[in-house]
């Protein structure tokens, strides 16, 4: 498969009205290269180029990242100038020359992905070279891995962190918590709590090694969704080339993920995997890899409502092909619920008991109403409404935020029951219930996007969907600071963002999209 506007050799024959086609069809699996050959090639070249943009990021984050408010480690090498005055401004540049070059090696990817340059095995090199450097990185564009471990060493200590914040615990990991998360309670599942202790109780109060080892219990998240992806993708109808490209290697996801030690990056890989394996028909396994997914952070379980319905179509063909009259949809919605219900309730119950913790962290969800940003729809509208009257954003906020509930209560509900028929329909549906979690919850993060965007690659898309996407990531990626501050409130911030925005999805097209060449001659 060979797409016209994917293609490199000459950029001038593009046009404005070129038809938007859909990106479908598997590619050739071709000969394997020698490991020269494939540096030689456009993907090689992505690689090595996202890889020095991996390089700067983590040089850069010893100094401008989510450092730790007192650094001895640093301070011991004679680095400790990188954090301040102009050493401070110095790393921040890195950085940002970092997250550059892995975009710009990201959207040459893609064009080499949608020239079928480059092939599913090609992006497994990729993601090695793009992912290693960011291993040792200090925490970027967020300080949650400190959360993480205080939330660890609570449970370790013998609190609850469902009931109380980390501030009852003081130490070395309480002081590199945000402020405002210190007196909130944790809004994640049992085997969160669970993984931050068992770390907490290897590392103790390193906050260096324990920063380290968390990253490395979440990077199987990451090989789960690289190997799930491309499976959901031809399942689906997509290319599975461009649906690992668009999904794993967008640095949306590397470095936010990655490098800023979120475990959307482990909840994210169990619920894709775990989708993939109902979909193959080991449904049990599915339920209970989403189960566990949920037991992290709660965002999973919104797919098990529509694996239900892949459990009764599967359940019907069975019966149909063997000859058989299938049962009633009642008895098989009770027989695929039911079971999957259980499957639930002992992956969760479980991990709760050996937790030692209730299910506190359902009302610690309401914690993420502090976070204020105009990426979630009702701050967008207590914003705008703001404008316009002289009421105050936090009264406004109250109100955009309950109607924007009941909104999203009403489309989950229409999306399980109109997304039913088919499998397509219900992945469909886990993509629609996902984005209008993340758009309509009261808070929304860059990395939050992640959620629907990994399931949602594994469609067919056309060049002009994939440019979208494309300007959303690039934009999501650039809009935070490295030090987890938000810059969404600096017009010349979010100007930039935007400009870097709309080349970079220019640029899955064309190489030059500001005919920089043709000035220069």
């Amino acid at each position: 498969m060979s797409s016209p506007a994917a293609s490199e050799a000459d950029p001038d024959d593009r046009s404005a009205t070129e038809p938007a086609t859909a990106i479908t069809s598997p590619q050739p699996t071709g000969p394997r290269r020698s490991p020269a050959d494939f540096l030689r090639s456009p993907a090689g070249n992505a690689a090595l180029l996202g890889a020095c943009g991996a390089a700067l990021l983590t040089f850069g984050s010893f100094g401008a990242g989510s450092v730790r408010r007192v650094d001895p480690l640093l301070e011991g090498v004679y680095l400790s100038w990188l954090r301040f005055g102009h050493g401070h401004l110095l790393s921040t540049i890195i950085i940002w020359i970092g997250v550059l070059l892995m975009i710009g090696a990201w959207v040459r990817l893609g064009r080499a992905v949608l020239a079928d340059h480059a092939l599913v095995h090609d992006l497994w090199k990729v993601l090695p070279a793009w992912t290693v450097p960011l291993l040792v990185a200090t925490p970027m564009f967020s300080r949650d891995a400190y959360s993480y471990l205080a939330q660890g060493a609570m449970l370790r200590e013998g609190f609850d962190p469902y009931s109380e914040g980390p501030v009852v615990n003081p130490g070395l990991l309480l002081d590199n918590v945000s402020n405002v998360w210190t007196t909130t309670t944790t809004p994640y599942g049992p085997v969160h709590l669970l993984l931050g202790a068992g770390i907490t109780s290897i590392t103790g109060d390193n906050v260096v090694s324990g920063t380290w080892l968390w990253r490395l219990l979440m990077l199987p998240g990451l090989v789960l969704m690289a190997w799930g992806v491309p499976r959901l993708a031809r399942r689906m109808g997509g290319n599975p080339t461009v649906a690992l490209w668009l999904a794993v290697l967008n640095p949306l996801v590397l470095v936010h993920l990655v490098g800023g030690v979120h475990n959307e990056l482990l909840m994210v890989g169990l619920m894709l995997a775990g989708i993939v394996l109902v979909l193959e028909g080991r449904h049990l396994s599915g339920f209970a890899l989403v189960s566990l997914a949920a037991a992290i952070k709660a965002t999973a379980g919104l797919a098990l409502p529509f694996m239900v319905w892949v459990w009764m179509i599967h359940e019907r063909d069975r019966a149909l092909a063997e000859g058989r009259e299938p049962a009633s949809p009642i008895k098989l919605f009770t027989k695929a619920a039911g079971t999957g219900i259980a499957v639930f309730v002992f992956v969760f119950g479980g991990t709760s008991l050996i937790a030692g913790v209730g299910i506190g962290w359902l009302t610690a969800l309401s914690g993420s109403s502090k976070i204020i940003n105009w990426l979630s729809l009702p701050t967008m509208l207590g914003h705008a409404v703001t404008w316009f009257t002289p009421w105050r954003l936090g009264s406004v906020l109250e109100v955009t935020r309950m109607l924007c509930m009941i909104a999203l209560g009403a489309i989950l509900v229409y999306a399980w029951w109109r997304f039913r028929r088919t499998e397509r329909d219900a992945v469909l549906g886990i993509v629609i219930a996902l984005t209008a979690v993340t758009l309509l919850s009261p808070a929304a993060l860059p990395w939050y996007y992640s959620w629907p965007l990994v399931v949602a690659a594994a469609f067919a898309m056309s060049t002009r969907t994939l440019m979208v996407l494309v300007a959303l990531s690039t934009w999501l990626m650039l809009i935070f600071n490295p030090d987890g501050s938000i810059g969404m409130y600096n017009i010349a911030h979010v100007a930039l963002a935007v400009f870097a925005a709309v080349v970079a999805a220019l640029s899955l097209r064309s190489p030059d999209p500001l005919h920089l060449r043709a000035a220069s001659r």
